[in-house]
């Protein structure tokens, strides 16, 4: 097979055609610049404009309890005006604020600054999910798996880079990723402006007492009792994220004969299994029924992540190794099935006619997760092994809730070819 005739078999597999490979560059542009930033803020803040660490906990705390809102609010405003336009403007807000960053060491600006680049980036993450939505429709989770699968790799990337740059330690250094986040940013809404506009979904004539589907009131998200408590129960199942940032370092450290240096290299696993695995894993997704009958095997990759967690503390360092190791393993297999199955039916159970809506309070899932993860770990590490095994109890029993949860609210299964869920009318 000739060198064109592999790209071109590669292109065909990647959902969403030629707009869809545009939108994977951008991620691939955009995530490169959140590995910069991500690696060097609390430093950068620290170091260059001089703050104490209580004075960094508070601004990040802030600029994140502000940022909580991009997701709704974009979401609401999706589906009412250019997705297009939207992903450009907050590209371009993100690349504002985080380049006047540069231009002050006043703590109110820099919390300003630091809340406009956080609100920025929350909406653009819903704004990307719903482009690939509307633009890869039955093939939505295929989509999102490859736009996962590149995220990690720009990531990484940025890490690398930023790692790279620390070892300098001058504040040159520390400004120049700055610099290469707010490029990073610019270039990615100079990406999405070569990008077609997704199509719109279909409007349907509703009535005050119509429904949208089976068991769906109409009203918005906000009165949609089973959505919220699906977000709900999505907060929680997110934690894998904050057991991987904040438990397994504060666990090899505090608790275990595991070397110091095993946490990185955790993540460093972490990181390689969704790159190589989460396309794979997404064709058992691929249908809102195929997602739901995914929360059985995670709740099961939860349980055995915990028990590893809990055995960690026998057996001296190989021992400790060894257990963390599986632990990583299995957490990492729960991300990827939580994540499959979260695109799906997060889609699935929104109408039509307000996805945008309903994605920006699926988001809010995420923001909940980032303030509560840490307290959640903390607390579990001072309970010990039994804290890890409660935890592992307590998200197979989250699994199964919402799987009962979402079982009515699901469309019929098709009869051979999943339907698309948005008009390209």
């Amino acid at each position: 097979m000739s060198h064109k005739q592999r790209r071109r078999t590669l292109e065909e597999r990647i959902p969403g055609g030629p707009d869809g490979r545009r939108m994977l560059w951008t991620a691939l542009v955009d995530k490169t610049g959140n590995g910069l930033w991500a690696a060097t803020g609390a430093l950068y803040f620290t170091y260059v404009t001089g703050l104490t660490v209580a004075e960094v906990g508070i601004l990040i705390a802030v600029s994140a309890g502000i940022g909580v809102a991009g997701s709704p609010v974009a979401g609401r405003l999706a589906d009412r005006m250019s997705l297009n336009r939207l992903l450009l403007a907050m590209q371009l807000l993100r690349a504002a604020a985080g380049l006047c960053l540069l231009t002050t060491d006043q703590y109110v600006l820099l919390i300003a600054f630091s809340a406009a680049g956080s609100f920025g980036d929350r909406a653009t993450s819903v704004l990307t999910k719903l482009y690939a939505a509307r633009i890869a429709g039955p093939d939505r989770v295929r989509y999102q798996a490859v736009n996962r699968t590149v995220s990690n790799i720009g990531f990484a990337v940025g890490g690398l880079a930023a790692a790279a740059a620390l070892g300098v330690g001058t504040t040159l250094a520390y400004q120049a990723l700055v610099v290469g986040n707010g490029i990073a940013s610019l270039t990615a809404a100079l990406l999405i402006v070569r990008c077609g506009e997704a199509p719109v979904p279909a409007v349907r004539p509703t009535t005050d007492d119509a429904t949208t589907g089976p068991g769906e009131p109409a009203g918005g998200p906000w009165r949609d009792g089973t959505y919220l408590l699906y977000t709900a129960t999505e907060a929680l199942l997110l934690l894998d994220d904050a057991v991987f940032k904040v438990g397994l370092p504060l666990w090899i450290v505090h608790a275990t004969d595991a070397p110091h240096g095993l946490a990185p290299l955790l993540m460093v696993l972490n990181n390689v299994m969704v790159v190589g695995l989460q396309i794979p894993l997404a064709r058992h997704g691929a249908t809102s029924h195929a997602a739901r009958r995914l929360l059985r095997p995670l709740a099961a990759a939860f349980g055995m992540g915990a028990v590893a967690l809990s055995l960690s503390t026998l057996g001296g360092a190989w021992g400790a190794t060894i257990a963390l190791t599986v632990a990583a393993v299995a957490l990492t297999f729960a991300e990827m099935l939580h994540a499959t199955a979260s695109w799906e039916l997060s889609v699935a159970l929104a109408p039509e006619q307000a996805q945008g809506a309903y994605l920006g309070v699926h988001g809010l899932a995420n923001s909940a997760q980032r303030s509560l993860g840490p307290l959640v770990m903390t607390a579990t590490i001072a309970a010990g092994p039994l804290g890890w095994a409660l935890f592992g109890a307590g998200l197979c029993t989250v699994c199964l809730v919402q799987s009962r949860l979402v079982r009515d609210r699901l469309p019929a299964p098709p009869l051979s070819v999943p339907p698309t869920t948005v008009s390209h009318e």
